[in-house]
């Protein structure tokens, strides 16, 4: 497997692992849902400043991006919380990271 195919791979898992679809993840980089499309199919390559955004919106260190490793996607880190606190929470964290990227 190519560095590009373990990062594609890589991001792919941790976006759905985020619980994101592309177009949220694009809302966030502050970019088009058809370039993370693009991305996830090799037709493009993110910038390094891209990548550590992307990261940073995935709470995980750019390098993990490009780890050949087995994501979890299974891990629920609230497994007793009721859904519409699950949901709530997200929606609290989606806020806070567009306040975030706002200041950038």
């Amino acid at each position: 497997m190519t560095l590009k195919q373990i990062f594609i791979k890589n991001l792919k898992e941790y976006r759905k692992k985020e619980g994101l679809s592309q177009m949220k993840l694009a809302e966030y980089c502050n970019s088009s849902s058809s370039y993370i499309g693009e991305i996830e199919i090799g037709r493009k390559f993110p910038s390094t400043e891209m990548i550590e955004k992307i990261a940073k919106i995935l709470r995980i260190e750019p390098y993990h991006l490009f780890k050949n490793q087995k994501i979890n996607n299974s891990e629920n880190p609230y497994p007793l919380l009721p859904k519409s606190m699950k949901t709530e929470i997200k929606n609290k964290i989606d806020i806070s990271i567009n306040e975030i990227l706002g200041k950038y």
